[in-house]
């Protein structure tokens, strides 16, 4: 059963049968057939019992657009509503082998980013010929190095790719050098263009005509659409059309955690060294409001309310012309035009300042901070998602909940007991005297709390419970991603405490990353049967050159730069993951060594 609240255009597409086509209140998002099977008998055909309903798999996002809105789910599929399914009203679904892992959707392009790091679009933009049809885009980059895709965002007739290499690619319209490039010369492209090298983190949205990057020296540079300000560059730019990449010169203290930009304004999310999440908006104030006083603003002037004066704001989403903010306290804010009713109140009046949406009881209202928001052109949802973590998140928070090989207690509130792996603690925080400030802490918490506290630990998802994240936050690396956290412990060969013999060369690991990726090894040292002294083995079948790749991939889930993939290696590496019985999630070994092997070539 999923949770999905929705409001707004309930047209182009059609999304609520039987629903007006202005929903004025936040009302429960139903998909079509979601009860069809309910009463269906238990023998029937097993082919049908593998093509399980899609609708009943946990949401993981939304995305909507003009004239389409597409669902994804945590199993790795999507599917779409289409304009031109009004008549129906049945979504279809997208037809991509790989794993979705993100969609996004704009005026007229959709584009799937796949956990293999491909991006396939469709849409007049991209491929006129035919636009029904998607496409892998990432292949298209030149540079064949560079083809594995991070992270994609929508503009409003434009898609920006983020490469593992950290460059950032346009396709799409550029009539407003809303792609970094002289809008006389370029007018389009049906190709990845480079755009910027070196940049942590792109920003744009479904309705927007111009684009922010953020480099990992957190400089931030925008170009499109001016005129209205939303670019917030400041008085000294006047410029209609900026296309050329142009460096913003006063950007609110803080570190960024979001932009959001709609067609006529952008939103920015800043935090603090307190910490505290503070707004700013820039751009035309007439149609959808900046969340203050009605005056136009061309550089990020702070947004100012009681309602989330004293609450943590979660996350922001922004539509062609209302905003919508999710805090912390169960609270869903929005401010902007509203004739569509797309903040979800019946009087469907524009609001220039922010405004609290009355929203029905909430599933799990218990902890909103699984809950997110998505706005489309005119339209608005808030759904219930819970945290998903890249794998490696994964398995450290299915290691912490195994009992085995826990070596360190705390003690909560009521004197119950909660054990971890002290290895893991070791390297996630600051230094080994946190280990009592994290027993004062657990001390005044329930054994929920303290669960949450650990996961957060392990996996450093703040998501998880924001409120207690913010009490963890000083005696954790809180801004060390999980992959640096295992190679510190990959880099210490003091922590190794298990011996793989390879022919001429040893390998060390510790116990607890075997148990963690090999079914194999967790197997060993889990068993019964098994004694505790040190064992090892010598596997023949695999190359010392594979067995490297195979190593440093445990520990990161990636693959060296410098290593050449031979088809040689490739198919050690097939014989060995099956020998090991490693944990292939993605990102997938074998897939990413044949990437590279047909990048090299």
């Amino acid at each position: 059963m999923n949770d999905v609240l929705f409001f707004g255009r309930n047209e182009k597409p059609k999304l609520i049968k039987n629903e007006p086509h202005k929903i004025t209140k936040p009302i429960q998002f139903k998909f079509e057939n979601e009860n069809e099977n309910e009463n269906e008998n238990e023998n029937e055909n097993e082919n049908e019992n593998e093509n399980e309903n899609e609708n009943e798999k946990q949401i993981k996002q939304i995305s909507s657009g003009n004239f389409s809105t597409i669902f994804l789910f945590e199993n790795g599929k999507a599917i779409e509503y289409l304009n031109e399914n009004d008549s129906k009203q049945n979504p279809s679904k997208i037809q991509i082998e790989e794993n979705i892992q993100k969609v996004i959707v704009d005026a007229d392009n959709e584009a799937i980013l796949t956990k293999e790091g491909n991006v396939f679009a469709k849409g007049y933009d991209i491929n006129p010929e035919n636009p029904k049809e998607f496409i892998n885009i990432s292949s298209l980059i030149e540079d064949t190095n560079d083809r594995i895709i991070e992270d994609v965002v929508s503009g409003y007739y434009s898609i920006y790719l983020l490469t593992s290499n950290k460059n950032a690619y346009g396709i799409g319209y550029n009539i407003n050098g809303q792609l970094g490039f002289d809008s006389k010369t370029l007018e389009k492209t049906e190709k990845p263009i480079l755009m910027m090298k070196n940049v942590s983190k792109i920003f744009s949205g479904n309705t927007s005509n111009h684009v922010f990057l953020l480099n990992s020296n957190q400089e931030l540079f925008v170009c499109g659409y001016n005129q209205f300000g939303q670019l917030g560059l400041g008085k000294s730019i006047t410029e209609i059309k900026i296309d050329k990449l142009t460096k913003i010169q006063n950007i609110p203290k803080g570190k960024i955690i979001d932009i959001q930009s709609g067609f006529f304004h952008s939103i920015m999310l800043i935090e603090d060294e307190n910490p505290k999440r503070k707004l700013y908006s820039c751009g035309y104030s007439h149609y959808n409001g900046l969340g203050k006083d009605d005056e136009d603003t061309d550089e990020f002037t702070e947004i100012k309310s009681s309602l989330f004066e004293n609450d943590d704001i979660l996350e922001i989403s922004v539509g062609y012309n209302h905003t919508l903010i999710l805090t912390n306290n169960s609270t869903l804010i929005g401010f902007g035009h509203n004739y569509l009713s797309q903040l979800g109140t019946e009087d469907i009046n524009d609001q220039l300042i922010p405004i609290q949406i009355e929203l029905p009881k909430l599933r799990f209202n218990e902890n909103i901070s699984n809950y997110h928001i998505s706005c489309g052109d005119e339209k608005s949802f808030l759904y219930y998602s819970p945290p998903s973590f890249s794998n490696l998140e994964e398995d450290l928070i299915k290691l912490f909940r195994r009992k085995e090989f826990c070596n360190i207690s705390f003690k909560t509130e009521n004197g119950e007991i909660i054990e971890a792996h002290k290895l893991i603690l070791k390297y996630r925080l600051k230094d080994q005297n946190q280990i009592e400030k994290l027993q004062e802490i657990i001390s005044n918490k329930s054994i929920k709390e303290s669960n949450q506290i650990f996961e957060m630990i392990y996996s450093n998802n703040s998501k998880i419970n924001p409120k207690l994240y913010s009490e963890i936050k000083e005696i954790i690396n809180s801004n060390e991603k999980i992959e640096e956290t295992i190679k510190r412990i990959y880099l210490n060969e003091n922590e190794k405490d298990f011996t793989i013999e390879r022919k001429e060369k040893q390998y060390k690991f510790p116990k607890l990353i075997l148990i963690m990726r090999s079914e194999l090894y967790r197997g060993m040292f889990l068993s019964v049967t098994n004694d505790t002294s040190n064992k090892v083995t010598d596997y023949s079948e695999l190359s010392n050159k594979s067995f490297q790749i195979f190593e440093y991939w445990i520990y990161s889930n990636q693959i060296k730069d410098e290593i050449q993939i031979t088809q040689e290696i490739i198919n050690e590496i097939e014989i060995g993951i099956d020998y090991f019985q490693l944990n292939q999630t993605n990102p997938n070994l074998l897939d990413l060594l044949i990437k590279k092997f047909n990048n090299q070539n």
